[in-house]
């Protein structure tokens, strides 16, 4: 009597460490809260509106995408509902219905689920979806015009606007240590400075994200700011007013690090970042746009699938006809 045993084998992958897309996407949406939280207390009801209705309308789109393909239900994973709050984070908080309504349409279907969903994105769909708002409806970033017209009395600038057209000294008086506090204009999630930076400590923590992407955005973006400003301080800023204006610290933390369109090796990690961050100041110095996060990492974005095949070679020696 033969006493072979019948082995299954599944396939891969073979070993799970637990992790889940719903999982990161509640990990995201608790590291944005302190930033959120902050715009919301300083724009009020308004910004509130902006922000639910964004998260509301990204996840009847992918439910609405579900429906016409046939496909189970997936906003119960909660990725939708990520794209819809960072895109309401990077609006003004006096943002009409339709354009977030259009813009989280452009993000979760154009962005995202037209390339396959969940993994398929080449671009960050937030960030396509800013692209194309920032191209077609540019007025609708003019975050301290839209303010102004809003409320009157509303007294905090949008520094990265100023400098680009009056030069560094026109908001020299800007204190670095204002700036990481909030106190000044822009999307409803992008301008605390500090709760950025705990929520994306948060992110490396839970390894959401990987800390390499991040960190060299940072000293990309600050080492190009440095040798702008050494080269002429009265036009261009000091690295650190680069590092807490506009659309920096969220672009690091939350928008570079989207593991579709990002690295996945360590020194192609590092290259994408600080190319993104190298071309922020760049186009934020010398270009025609006033921040320059959002066309910055669009463009490594688009760089990063010959970007990863940049890899040590492997240990050992190749054999031919081995």
């Amino acid at each position: 009597m033969s006493k072979a045993k019948k082995f299954v084998v599944s396939h891969a992958p073979f070993w799970h460490n637990g992790d889940s897309i719903k999982i990161r996407s509640y990990h995201t949406m608790i590291a944005a809260i302190p930033a959120l939280l902050f715009g919301i207390s300083v724009y009020g009801v308004p910004a509130a509106r902006v922000i639910a209705l964004s998260i509301a309308s990204a996840m009847l789109w992918e439910r609405g995408m579900n429906y016409m393909l046939g496909q189970d239900t997936t906003i119960d994973n909660l990725s939708s509902a990520v794209i819809g709050m960072l895109f309401g984070m990077l609006l003004p908080a006096t943002a009409p219905w339709w354009i977030v309504v259009v813009g989280t349409f452009l993000a979760v279907i154009v962005g995202r689920e037209i390339f396959g969903g969940i993994g398929g994105n080449p671009f960050n769909p937030v960030l396509a979806a800013v692209a194309i708002i920032m191209l077609s409806w540019p007025d609708m970033y003019d975050y301290y015009g839209a303010l102004v017209n809003y409320n009157p009395g509303f007294s905090m600038i949008y520094p990265l606007e100023i400098i680009k057209f009056q030069g560094f000294e026109a908001v020299s008086d800007i204190s670095i240590i204002d700036m990481l506090l909030g106190k000044q204009a822009g999307g409803i999630g992008a301008t605390c400075g500090i709760g950025l930076i705990l929520g994306g400590v948060y992110l490396i923590y839970n390894k959401v994200i990987r800390w390499e992407i991040s960190i060299s955005f940072i000293v990309g973006l600050m080492i190009t700011a440095h040798l702008f400003y050494v080269s002429d301080p009265t036009k261009y800023a000091c690295p650190g007013f680069h590092l807490l204006a506009g659309y920096s610290l969220i672009g690091a933390f939350f928008l570079a690090t989207d593991d579709a369109s990002s690295p996945v090796n360590f020194i192609p990690m590092l290259i994408y970042g600080a190319g993104a961050g190298f071309l922020t100041v760049l186009i934020r110095n010398i270009g025609a746009y006033v921040d320059g996060v959002v066309f910055a990492i669009l463009l490594m974005n688009l760089a990063n699938p010959l970007i990863d095949r940049l890899r040590t070679k492997p240990l050992g020696k190749v054999i031919e006809n081995a």
